[in-house]
């Protein structure tokens, strides 16, 4: 599929700064997504963070509902909500309630990811075995947003909501059971088999079972990108977030983003340095002919139907700018119409 006419969406963690306020985070998500949609993106969703001193975004269904308000086109969802934290019944009537407040914009993306700390998963109240549970927690929140289950989640005056798995290498077969569309990302994304294609994805593929929800294979890959006009200056975005990440692989805790100039990778230890520079390889950044070569290389060898946005940036204008150079990539994007439909699902 030509760069051109694959959809693009961002994926928002509602970053804390150094020096800003959480409320104030929080804020620039609702400002981010205006922008989104203006520039013609596809989806903005929003993550799920529990007790993350750099992370605001603890509670997507309540952000997905504050950004709906505040847009008309754009689809708006979760990327995602983490069933091993929540009754899937409570999901489904978030989902239902949003659905039947903005008909035809609501996606559920979802996903098996417990809390970071064990402090955080007893606050949460979810076992060792939480995780373990997540296909048959996916089957039953089905069930709730078809009708089927034994009790009926409301309101139940809307359609179906598109239901999207996040999901890494092992994961992708849960999804292909179901029947849903995956979202996938990460260290997966740059393995390749013999003929250059992603294995994960390759199964999926083959293992997928067409659905109500999803007729065929819907594959969302995601991938941190950053666009400047200069290759320099996109690392330079990119690299705030990179060290958060390696300070919560070292030493357990993933704090506000700092200003890329307080963040020198050669000050860090060893290892942190090393962690750093690999989140950077794997990233997408550079100018736009960069970013566009790079984005091109990524759909072909993965088979993308579409694109998800990932990364956070300290510097908020810079971030703006880096949406409005990739959006600029995408030439069949809308500036001004409705954003581009999803395959219909069927009715459950």
């Amino acid at each position: 599929m030509p760069l051109a006419d694959v959809p693009v969406s961002l994926l928002e963690r509602a970053n804390s700064r150094h020096g800003s306020t959480e409320a104030e985070a929080l804020a620039r998500v609702l400002e981010r997504a205006g922008h989104a949609e203006e520039l013609g993106y596809h989806r903005f969703w929003l993550a799920e963070h529990h007790g993350v001193p750099g992370i605001a975004g603890s509670a997507p269904a309540v952000l997905m509902a504050a950004v709906a308000a505040r847009t008309r086109r754009i689809r708006v969802g979760s990327g995602g909500i983490m069933l091993p934290n929540h009754p899937p019944i409570v999901v489904a009537e978030q989902a239902a309630t949003l659905e039947a407040l903005h008909p035809g914009r609501i996606d559920l993306g979802v996903g098996r990811s417990l809390g970071f700390t064990p402090a955080v998963r007893s606050a949460l109240r979810t076992g060792p075995a939480a995780a373990e549970r997540f296909e048959e927690d996916l089957d039953e929140l089905l069930a709730h947003l078809s009708g089927t289950a034994a009790v009926t989640a409301r309101p139940r005056d809307h359609a179906a909501t598109p239901v999207f798995v996040l999901a890494t290498a092992a994961g992708v077969e849960t999804a292909a059971r179901a029947g849903l569309a995956v979202v996938f990302g990460g260290p997966a994304v740059h393995r390749r088999n013999a003929a250059g294609r992603v294995p994960a994805l390759e199964r999926y593929r083959e293992l997928f079972r067409p659905s109500s929800w999803w007729p065929a294979p819907h594959v969302v890959v995601s991938a941190n990108v950053a666009v400047a006009r200069s290759r320099a200056a996109a690392r330079e975005l990119l690299l705030p977030e990179a060290v958060a990440l390696a300070a919560s692989r070292t030493r357990g805790a993933f704090p506000p983003l700092e200003p890329a100039e307080a963040t020198a990778p050669d000050a860090l230890p060893a290892r942190a340095r090393r962690l750093v520079e690999q989140t950077l390889a794997a990233s997408v950044h550079g100018t736009p002919a960069d970013v566009a070569d790079g984005l091109d290389r990524l759909v072909e060898d993965t088979g993308a139907d579409e694109l998800l946005v990932t990364g956070g940036a300290f510097d908020v204008d810079a971030q703006a700018v880096s949406d409005r150079l990739l959006a600029g990539l995408f030439s069949s994007a809308p500036r001004h119409g409705p954003a581009p439909a999803d395959p219909a699902p069927a009715q459950p």
